[in-house]
């Protein structure tokens, strides 16, 4: 059997980071890279990677998505560029129409129809006319404030409410989060952008509600979210972002969804960099009331980078025997870890 043939569109700090493990396992080829820096156009993927090829035959990154994402080309795309579905369905749209699968980690596309419906029909029409899957995953949304949840509310007859709590670090992330969480901005700045909606925060409460609402048969009502700066007192220094003292260093966001007028639904999710260096220690939570109450926690936090790279990769195979159409992992096989050679999974 051929390898599953897999393309990247995007190599920043988690597209990278994906194709890293895919080259350590077995059964799968990368077949070309497409991103935006022209600077790098020509570069081989190994040597940005920093790893040895090995005897694998090269692959060049190029920024003509001609030359990566076209019908034959490969099985499956996975797309790590954006975080919302309007931004990203262009390049989901040029892939479905040439009979390729989709994973993306766009956070808005663990459950698009929650803020675009319009589009998420779009996706499925477009999907099951060329014969081929599309799926939001990642770490958060896609797994820790969501699916965790749901999976966990299986031993229960009965669910009053949902409180999920993930305190984490940014860390680990590229220079998109650290823009769409307003880290190293004034508190003015980042209050401005919080009125003019230029800060995006955590990108996905409204997905991870509008999940969990449709497993357990709720019609959600109202919506409402909220964010605040987490102001740093100490100078704090990331891979990929930096706060001065006095300056913001994450965002604490909390999100509600009402079902009947109740909040039935509560998220609460501090994020920031370097969180220990003012004793915040991560974590995730999850607390179902009901019958029987259900309360689970993981300390440390589950790394969100390496769990987002992780997610992706480990869908792969999943996502291309799915029936075609537009999914959210409600649809799909329960997520766990591939050690073996990933072309056991493919159903052929």
């Amino acid at each position: 059997m051929e390898n599953i043939r897999v393309a990247m569109w995007g190599f920043g700090a988690m597209g990278g980071g994906i194709a890293k493990v895919l080259l350590n396992k077995k059964g799968v080829t990368i077949t070309g890279v497409c991103l935006k820096d022209d600077s790098l156009e020509g570069k081989s993927m190994f040597e940005l990677l920093g790893v040895d090829r090995e005897g694998r035959e090269d692959v060049f990154v190029t920024n003509d998505l001609s030359k990566v994402v076209y019908r034959g080309s490969c099985d499956i795309v996975v797309i790590a560029t954006d975080s919302f579905t309007k931004n990203v369905f262009p390049k989901i749209k040029h892939a479905v129409t040439n009979g390729i699968n989709v994973i993306t980690i766009a956070e808005e596309m663990s459950y698009p129809k929650a803020q675009n419906p319009e589009l998420a029909a779009e996706m499925d029409r477009l999907a099951k006319e060329n014969g081929v899957s599309i799926l939001g995953t990642g770490i958060n949304p896609g797994l820790m404030m969501d699916l965790l949840a749901i999976c966990l509310s299986g031993c229960m007859s009965d669910v009053e409410h949902v409180l999920c709590k993930r305190v984490n670090s940014l860390s680990p992330f590229g220079q998109l989060v650290m823009e769409e969480q307003g880290i190293g901005l004034t508190v003015d700045e980042f209050n401005k952008g919080v009125e003019e909606g230029t800060l995006a925060g955590h990108v996905g409460f409204a997905e991870s509600v509008g999940m969990i609402a449709e497993a357990f048969g709720w019609e959600v009502d109202k919506f409402e979210q909220q964010m605040k700066p987490i102001i740093t007192n100490v100078d704090r220094q990331a891979p990929h972002g930096f706060a001065k003292a006095g300056d913001v260093a994450g965002v604490n966001m909390t999100g509600q969804g009402y079902v009947n007028g109740e909040m039935k639904i509560e998220m609460i999710h501090p994020q920031q960099i370097e969180p220990e260096l003012e004793g915040t220690y991560t974590g995730d939570y999850i607390e179902l009331t009901g019958t029987p109450n259900v309360n689970m926690q993981i300390r440390p936090e589950v790394d969100g980078g390496k769990g987002t790279i992780a997610m992706a990769v480990n869908m792969i195979p999943h996502v291309i025997n799915a029936t075609p159409g537009l999914k959210t992992m409600l649809d799909m096989p329960v997520p766990r870890a591939i050690m073996g050679d990933m072309r056991n999974y493919i159903n052929r």
